[in-house]
């Protein structure tokens, strides 16, 4: 099948519903932080505000943040990031009785007879069959490769397998990479495996311990900071494989937040938690693909400033695909629970999904 992406459907500013509606409600933020009572809250879906009769989009939008009007457009800002005197939208309805209105189905679904009888298997489990979507997968990848922009979010599990790194590094080399987010431990796990050939002190190939492997993991850390920094680590060390090595040979961008659990940490670890996430946000304002994979936490961070669209350089707007791979259905449903209304779960051992997806992208 030829890959196309979804149309988005514009609204129809003719109906008197939209030609009726009063104009937004702004009102001042009383002091920095604070927004005013009765602010309107943003989702993950295009919201359109009338402001003196004409209907403004917020372009770079994301869930729970604050709708702002300055310089004749409307910015989304964080609750923390108000400053006293911007200028709110107020008002919690959706479908324009405040000039406010959320457009939840924006882009055209494909057609196909529905039985509405009862039926099995109508979730996304262990049990489903996923080649469908890496069928899809295939063909987004290379679409993305050349017109969009490709971010992955992948937890420490990434790094336990050595065919796992070697597909995922070329994936990288092969340009389906162009952003990744990560906490501490898959960047310590992946360096620990091209120096000394563990993740956690077991071999990544046949998964044996190695005696006094418990040492590697931050002996490896210590040997980064003794270096002064990831890159000087890999060139000092000769490290010749693994993610971080290809992110570092490619100049791909990868961003590291800290968290309570880490040990060390690496020296290019963001630990202040606002600071790494406004440099996450910084590459979701570019992405028009997400892939989560084996981080729970990190992913549904992701999908919360991930909205459902993007608004592209020459003003076209097209959706945001956005995945989460992981052996947990709960992990897969949670972040649906937490408002990624838009994402979808496969439900599979991570090592197996990213060797499948290089298989069928990356010539031999």
């Amino acid at each position: 099948m030829s890959f196309k992406l979804q149309e988005y459907i514009e609204p129809d500013f003719n109906k008197d519903c939209f030609v009726n509606a009063p104009d937004a409600l702004l009102c001042p933020c009383p002091r920095d932080m604070a927004a005013p009572d009765n602010y309107h809250a943003t989702s993950i879906f295009p919201e359109y505000f009338k402001i003196s009769g004409k209907w403004l989009l917020a372009e770079e939008s994301r869930m729970d943040c604050l709708p702002v009007y300055e310089d004749g457009k409307i910015h989304i800002r964080e609750f923390r990031n108000l400053v006293k005197g911007d200028l709110v939208v107020t008002g919690r309805s959706e479908d324009c009785e405040e000039g406010i209105y959320v457009h939840s189905h924006c882009f055209h679904q494909e057609a196909y007879d529905v039985d509405k009888s009862f039926s099995f298997r109508q979730g996304r489990t262990r049990e489903t069959g996923f080649s469908c979507d890496y069928d899809f997968l295939y063909e987004l990848m290379e679409h993305e490769k050349k017109n969009g922009n490709i971010l992955w979010v992948l937890g420490p599990a990434c790094a336990f397998d050595q065919e796992a790194r070697l597909a995922f590094s070329q994936l990288i080399s092969n340009g389906y990479v162009d952003a990744l987010l990560a906490g501490n431990a898959l960047a310590t796990h992946d360096l620990e495996a091209g120096y000394l050939g563990t993740a956690l002190g077991a071999d990544i190939y046949n998964q044996r311990h190695h005696y006094n492997g418990h040492y590697n993991h931050i002996d490896t850390i210590n040997k980064v900071n003794q270096h002064g920094s990831i890159k000087e680590f890999i060139q000092k060390e000769n490290i010749k494989d693994g993610i971080i090595y290809s992110c570092v040979k490619n100049n791909i961008p990868f961003v590291l937040n800290g968290s309570i659990r880490d040990d060390g940490p690496l020296p290019e670890v963001l630990e202040h938690t606002y600071i790494g996430q406004d440099t996450m946000r910084k590459h979701i304002r570019k992405a028009t693909t997400v892939i989560g994979m084996a981080t729970t936490l990190h992913t549904i961070a992701t999908g919360n400033m991930t909205p459902v669209f993007r608004v592209m350089a020459d003003g076209t707007k097209r959706p945001i695909y956005f995945y989460i791979v992981d052996t947990a259905e709960f992990a897969v449903n949670k972040l649906s629970d937490r408002g990624s209304l838009g994402s979808k779960g496969i439900v599979t051992n991570v090592q197996d999904f990213v060797i499948n997806l290089c298989k069928g992208l990356c010539p031999k």
